[in-house]
């Protein structure tokens, strides 16, 4: 992977703010290696004083504070620090119980949603998101929550492309080299909760894009196709019924 990489995607996340007429960009820093990866793209394309960093703990980690802070630092980007814990605690004691601990975990992702918008609304900013190609396709992410954003720089890039262009843009290697997680609850890990590593899950993405699967695990090529399946109404607009 070379540099032009990163300047095709710098050059259309331009291109995109110039032709919805905002000003700059919003981020939300994680301490994970795609947000960091975003945060660096976005200070490229339009510079430290037009990227805001936005830290949004909600019982989360120290370690992912200590991180998000690490990579504004590393990339000069101011940084607003919102606390949701009080706020979804609030909202669970006013909801009714669920047996379904991802009900209540995806509350998480869905609040910093609305903060990030706020503060690029506020701003005549964009939303940056940080899904990647891996995490789209098998619909590892939170409907309305980290899949609400106005665009997606790494979209189109297999997490194991991540990590290489993180490494040439700068990322701190403590973030790279992290287990990434989505800090839904105390130890998840994005791999433990799929059930399948990266590696694995880019290797069998690759080959059903080429239409050639052999030599792969049928199990989970048949694991990789379900999850594809069951998640595509996340990646397209609500059917509208047409009278």
């Amino acid at each position: 992977m070379s540099d032009s990489l990163a300047d095709r995607i710098v050059q259309w996340m331009r291109k995109y703010r110039e032709a919805a007429g905002a000003e700059g960009f919003v981020c939300g820093i994680s301490g994970g290696v795609d947000s960091a990866t975003v945060a660096a793209l976005a200070v490229r394309a339009v510079g430290q004083e037009r990227t805001l960093g936005a830290i949004l703990p909600c019982h989360s980690d120290p370690e992912d504070l200590r991180l998000a802070h690490l990579v504004a630092d590393t990339f000069g980007i101011p940084t607003v620090t919102v606390n949701l814990g009080p706020t979804y605690d609030v909202l669970m004691a006013a909801l009714p119980p669920s047996n379904h601990p991802l009900a209540a975990a995806n509350i998480k992702p869905r609040l910093r949603m609305i903060v990030l918008y706020f503060l690029a609304q506020s701003r005549n900013y964009l939303v940056v998101g940080s899904g990647n190609k891996s995490e789209l396709s098998v619909g590892y992410f939170t409907k309305y929550g980290d899949g609400g954003v106005d665009l997606l720089p790494l979209g189109g890039l297999y997490k194991t492309q991540v990590w290489e262009l993180a490494r040439e843009l700068g990322v701190p290697q403590e973030v790279i080299d992290r287990p990434p997680t989505a800090g839904l609850w105390p130890g998840q890990t994005d791999e433990g909760e799929m059930g399948i590593t990266y590696r694995e899950l880019d290797r069998i993405l690759a080959a059903l894009e080429m239409g050639n699967v052999s030599g792969l695990d049928p199990a989970q090529v048949a694991k990789v196709q379900e999850m594809m399946a069951r998640s595509e109404h996340k990646r397209r607009l609500p059917p509208v019924f047409e009278p």
